[in-house]
């Protein structure tokens, strides 16, 4: 059972810093928060907007790797962990809605709140939230300085998403009956790796149906509607630095989507950087203790470092 690889990310590390919560944003009934890391001072620091994975369809705020959390605010940066709504139950466009409007309350209200320089903002996501990561580089204005993917993706209407996946499919299937139990009607955002919810994504992977349930549109059918949610298709020259790493090992997010991604960024003259894992599956960056992910996660630091700079 591969489930436990793909909930990596999300599993707890050791105790996390002392943070302050904050609502960004209230969608309806569904109250959206952050969770806002800094150590101590007065000094006015740039942030790193952290965005969780879960296929979109569960994960929460809290999901951050305390160890990479300690590194980042070691290295001077505030870290601002947010939630959004969660599909099905939402559809993407909402979703990406709620992350700019994240973006903007952290430029907005973090330098009084927390005294973070607005102009010095970079973004990190990982999986679905490297995805996320990715669309912030089209979707809010001003630019990111930087972004971070850790296996995320820039195409979300390819054969991958939208067709019945191998490895998936080896696993006993998960019923249309089981998997809509695990979701509902009412907006939710935040929700545990170890969430039912993971069953409703196990069910759209051996289908073939995230597309369908979550970006609402059909790849088959409605080819085009899908520009404006595909990051592969909104690189331009002015398009932020941006970092990508992934596993070439990858059974979840094909690492494809990371050299494909890189590629385009290439073709269109954006400064970046790909740093492949040789071996490494989904979630590989949760071995801190292993030197490789050590030295990738030291690359991590000093690019953020670089674009974050006064």
């Amino acid at each position: 059972m591969a489930l436990p690889v793909l909930n990596a990310c999300l599993l707890a590390q050791t105790a996390p810093p002392p943070k302050q919560t904050w609502t960004y944003k209230t969608a309806g009934d569904c109250v959206l928060r952050a969770d806002v890391y800094r150590k101590p001072g007065t000094d006015v620091r740039p942030a790193i907007l952290w965005i969780h994975g879960g296929a979109l369809i569960f994960g929460d705020r809290a999901g951050i790797n305390s160890n990479q959390l300690a590194r980042f605010l070691d290295a001077g940066f505030v870290v601002v962990s947010v939630d959004y709504r969660l599909a099905p139950e939402t559809g993407l466009a909402d979703i990406l809605t709620d992350v700019q409007d994240a973006y903007r309350w952290i430029r907005e209200k973090g330098p009084e709140l927390y005294r973070i320089d607005p102009s010095r903002v970079a973004v990190l996501g990982k999986s679905a939230g490297g995805y996320l990561t990715l669309a912030t580089g089209y979707r809010v204005s001003p630019r990111p300085r930087a972004l971070v993917a850790f296996y995320g993706y820039g195409d979300i209407a390819g054969d991958w998403y939208s067709r019945p996946d191998p490895f998936y499919s080896r696993q006993p299937a998960v019923s249309k009956e089981e998997a809509w139990r695990t979701v509902g009607t009412t907006p939710v955002a935040g929700a545990p790796g170890e969430s039912p919810r993971v069953r409703f994504y196990l069910y759209c992977r051996q289908q073939g149906l995230w597309p369908k349930l979550v970006a609402k549109l059909d790849p088959d059918t409605q080819p085009k509607a899908f520009d404006p949610f595909c990051p592969l298709r909104n690189v331009t020259p002015d398009y932020p630095p941006t970092m990508l790493l992934h596993g070439d090992q990858d059974t979840d997010v094909p690492f494809a989507q990371s050299k494909m991604m890189a590629d385009e960024l290439t073709r269109r003259g954006v400064q970046h950087q790909l740093i492949t894992i040789p071996g490494g599956g989904h979630g590989f960056d949760q071995a801190m203790d292993d030197p490789r992910i050590l030295q990738a996660f030291d690359q991590v630091l000093a690019f953020l470092k670089a674009h974050l700079q006064p």
